[in-house]
């Protein structure tokens, strides 16, 4: 009972693999989602960017236009002292307004591609118009006001010619950002759409297979189990039993021996020759208890034996039919299967007044299937509902089909016959892989 505990935690290489499969593709469902919003935030950062920077630019161009009135202004009061006092507030607000500028291209989103001449730009700005300033200046002090206008326009003009194609360069990658986004969101909204319904299908179907396969686990660690225990009764009882019934019988002989001739030795004889049919009829059966574990047989074979053997003794004709190719049964379903068609054909054969019996074996890919059907009397609905009274076999044979975990479908109506129907995934009934070299069977006759 501890080896049986123990294996019941050994899932067994399929169902690990399984296992890490479900989480494999949990994960990775999960982790192209979370791609795809990060692609999404990529996209939605270069974008950002790209608007930043265009209001950055529009706002310099803003200011440098103001910063070109306010110079006019100042040229046609030919105020000096006007002049002098607001000249150095320009120059400060010329500065922040630059400095804002490049913190904001600073603190741009990553991946937000600036324009190369953006930077030089700024330069330009800086180093131009403050020594713009101190020219001006300079000529307002020695009175020579004409010049002045004159020279704020060529200066200024050119750069914010500079400024303009700056703005039309960054509104145009500003544009071209926007329907990249657009182009790429929507390229991920479908691969979302696809992602999503794709991973949880197929999360559900393999977290369906790995429950069918811990549940198929479970069946294969109880029949191991039966198998085990069976095993270790044959050898209890060879071991134990039978040992000590054989030393019994020896001191019998001996006694026997030393017995004079006459009634009593006589039947002590009868009683040793009974006793050792007995002891053989032992062996016969911890043989059969052992064997059933270890040899393989052909459940087709002994069906067919049962039918035919039963057939000889009745007036009904027995035949059997096997489809799809043999395969060796798991030794306790084939013997719980074999106890059960051997009820039912007793059955059929002693209480149906059948004139045909036919049993039919399907090894499917899938199913394993045991049908019998007669032509016989049918089995009236009370009996099916609460059984024969006195007998057992109807209700042994659905609990032997209960224990491993079998169908069983009983059709039956009386004067049209009976028909018994057993099922069993192939995956639990089969013990093995289809043995290609064998002559596949369809609907072949038997006997």
């Amino acid at each position: 009972m501890g080896r049986a505990g123990t294996s019941s935690f050994n899932f067994g290489p399929r169902l690990t693999l399984t296992f890490a499969t479900l989480i494999v593709l949990i994960l990775g469902g999960n982790a192209l989602v979370v791609s795809q919003f990060h692609i999404t935030r990529n996209e939605t950062d270069r974008l950002t960017g790209a608007n930043q920077q265009l209001i950055a630019v529009l706002r310099l161009q803003a200011n440098l236009l103001s910063f070109h009135r306010r110079l006019d202004d100042l040229a046609r009061s030919m105020d000096l002292h006007r002049l002098v006092t607001e000249a150095e507030s320009l120059r400060r607000t010329l500065q922040e307004q630059t400095q804002q500028t490049r913190a904001a291209i600073a603190n741009l989103p990553s991946g937000t591609v600036v324009d190369a001449s953006f930077l030089p730009t700024l330069d330009t700005i800086d180093v131009t118009l403050t020594s713009e300033i101190e020219a001006i200046l300079d000529l307002a002090k020695s009175g020579d006001w004409g010049r002045i206008q004159p020279r704020v326009g060529n200066e200024l003009n050119p750069i914010e010619t500079q400024t303009a194609i700056l703005v039309n360069s960054i509104n145009q990658q500003a544009s071209e950002e926007l329907a990249r986004g657009v182009a790429e969101m929507s390229s991920v909204q479908r691969r979302i759409l696809v992602i999503v319904p794709a991973t949880a299908l197929s999360t559900f179907f393999i977290a369906a297979f790995f429950g069918w396969s811990i549940a198929r686990r479970f069946i294969e660690l109880r029949l191991e189990e039966r198998v085990a225990e069976r095993t270790r009764l044959a050898r209890d009882l060879h071991d134990t039993l039978l040992q000590s019934f054989q030393a019994l019988m020896l001191h019998l002989e001996v006694v026997s021996n030393q017995l004079p001739e006459g009634k009593a030795k006589e039947q002590l004889e009868k009683t040793l020759e009974r006793a050792d049919q007995a002891i053989a009829e032992g062996r016969s059966a911890v043989y059969e208890l052992r064997s059933s574990t270890t040899v393989t047989n052909e459940f087709s074979e002994a069906v067919n034996a049962v039918g035919n053997e039963l057939s000889r003794d009745n007036d009904a004709a027995f035949g059997l039919v096997v489809e799809g190719l043999p395969r060796d049964l798991h030794p306790i379903i084939r013997d719980e299967f074999y106890r059960i068609s051997r009820e039912v054909l007793r059955n059929a054969f002693k209480h149906a007044h059948a004139r045909h019996i036919e049993a039919e074996i399907s090894y499917g890919e899938r199913v394993f299937r045991l049908r019998i059907r007669d032509d016989g009397e049918g089995i009236p609905a009370e009996i099916l509902e609460q059984g024969r009274p006195g007998h057992y076999g109807l209700s042994g044979i659905q609990e032997r089909a209960r224990q491993v975990g079998a169908e069983l479908t009983i059709w039956s109506r009386a004067g049209s016959g009976t028909e018994i129907e057993l099922s069993l995934a192939g995956s639990i009934a089969y013990s093995t892989l289809p043995r290609r070299s064998r002559f596949r069977l369809f609907g072949k006759k038997v006997g």
